[in-house]
C-alpha cells in the first residue's frame, strides 16, 4: 500500500475490529473464521483489524495461533477486490511487539496498532520507545485505550512526543471520555503533523458524534481542522454494511455542513445497542462475548466463547436479542 496508506485512511475508513470464532473446544473454527472476514469485506469494510481487543489479547499468548487468525484474514483479503488495508494489533513489551510485527509485515499487514496490554512497564516513556522500534517495522496507529479493559490516561505530553515519530499515520482514540478524546484531537491540532495523521474513532459509545464533530484551531493566523475521518471499532464487528452506509451519509452532512436529524437520533440507537453488546451495565465485563454473542443469534460463529475468563454477563444475552429486534437495520438483520 505504501505511501497510499495515510491517503486511504484520511478519506474515510470504516475498519471492524475483527472478532475470533471458537468452537465448543475453544479451537478456531476456521470457516467462520474465514466467513467473517468475507462479511466484512462484502459489506464494504475498507480493511480489517485483527488481532485486536474485539479478537482477544489472550491470542498473544499463542504465537502460533496468533499466526494463524493473521494469515486466514490475510488470505482472505488477498482474494478481495476492494484491496483492504490491514492492521495488526500488537502487545506487549517492544521486543515482542517488534517480533509480532515482522510476523505481521510477512503476511501482508499495513499497519500496526499498539495496545499497553501485556507490557510490564507501562510508562509513557516505554510506550514511546515501543512505538519507534514497532514504527521500524510497520507504519503505527496510536491508541488511546479506556481504562476499563486496560488502558491509562496518557497526557498531552505523550501525544505530542507520539505524533513527534514519522512513522505515525494514525491515532484511534478509544477512551471513552470526552476530555482524553479532546485532548487528542488539540494536541493534533497544534502538531506540525496534523494534516499527516489521521483521527480514528474507537469510541464505541460516541461513533456518530466523532465522526460529525469537527475540532478547530487557529495556529500562526491559520486556522486548522481535524475531525475523526473514520473509525476502527469493535462495534464495527456486527451490523458492517450499516456502518458503510452511516459514514457515506456523515460525509454527505459533512460537506453540506449540515447534521441532519435522522442521523442524529441513529447516533442515540447505536448508543442503545453498544449499552447492550459493551455490556455496559457490568463495566464493560463482557464487551468481547458480547460482540461473539450478536454474531452467534445471528448464525455466523458458533458459540460467544472467548480464549480468557470473559463470559456473557446476567442478561447480557436478552439484551442483545432485544435490540436486534428494536434496530433490525442497524445490525444488518
Amino acid at each position: 500500500m505504501g505511501t497510499d496508506l495515510a491517503a486511504r485512511l484520511g478519506g474515510g475508513v470504516v475498519i471492524p475490529a475483527h472478532p475470533l470464532a471458537l468452537d465448543a473446544g475453544g479451537g478456531i473454527d476456521l470457516p467462520a473464521q474465514r466467513a467473517l472476514s468475507r462479511y466484512y469485506l462484502d459489506a464494504g469494510a475498507h480493511g480489517l483489524a485483527v488481532a485486536v481487543h474485539t479478537t482477544q489479547f489472550e491470542l498473544h499468548n499463542d504465537r502460533a495461533m496468533l499466526t494463524d487468525v493473521w494469515r486466514l484474514a490475510a488470505e482472505v483479503a488477498q482474494d478481495h477486490t476492494s484491496e483492504p488495508i490491514l492492521v495488526a494489533g500488537l502487545t506487549g513489551d517492544a521486543p515482542a511487539a517488534v517480533a509480532e510485527a515482522q510476523i505481521a509485515k510477512d503476511l501482508g499487514y499495513h499497519a500496526a496498532l499498539i495496545s499497553p496490554w501485556g507490557m510490564s512497564d507501562t510508562s509513557e516513556s516505554a510506550l514511546l520507545a515501543r512505538a519507534g522500534a514497532v514504527g521500524e517495522v510497520l507504519p503505527v496507529l496510536g491508541f488511546y485505550l479506556q481504562e476499563s479493559v486496560g488502558g491509562a490516561a496518557l497526557s498531552r505530553n505523550f501525544w505530542h512526543s507520539l505524533f513527534d515519530l514519522e512513522a505515525v499515520v494514525g491515532v484511534k482514540a478509544a477512551p471513552f471520555d470526552r476530555y482524553r478524546t479532546n485532548d487528542v484531537a488539540q494536541v493534533l491540532l497544534e502538531h506540525d503533523r496534523w494534516d499527516q495523521i489521521t483521527l480514528l474513532t474507537g469510541n464505541d459509545d460516541a461513533i456518530i458524534h466523532d465522526l460529525l464533530t469537527p475540532y478547530r484551531r487557529t495556529v500562526a493566523g491559520k486556522e486548522r481542522q481535524v475531525r475523526a475521518s473514520g473509525g476502527l471499532l469493535g462495534q464495527w464487528a456486527v451490523g458492517t454494511r450499516a456502518a458503510v452506509d452511516q459514514l457515506q451519509r456523515i460525509n454527505t452532512a459533512v460537506n453540506a455542513g449540515a447534521a441532519p436529524m435522522d442521523l442524529l437520533s441513529e447516533a442515540t440507537a447505536m448508543v442503545d445497542i453498544n449499552h447492550a453488546v459493551f455490556d455496559v451495565d457490568h463495566n464493560f465485563a463482557g464487551c468481547v462475548p458480547g460482540v461473539n454473542e450478536v454474531l452467534r443469534q445471528q448464525g455466523l460463529v458458533p458459540t460467544a466463547n472467548t480464549l480468557g475468563t470473559d463470559t456473557l454477563s446476567a442478561g447480557q444475552s436478552d439484551l442483545i436479542a432485544q435490540v436486534r429486534a428494536r434496530y433490525p437495520n442497524l445490525l444488518d438483520e
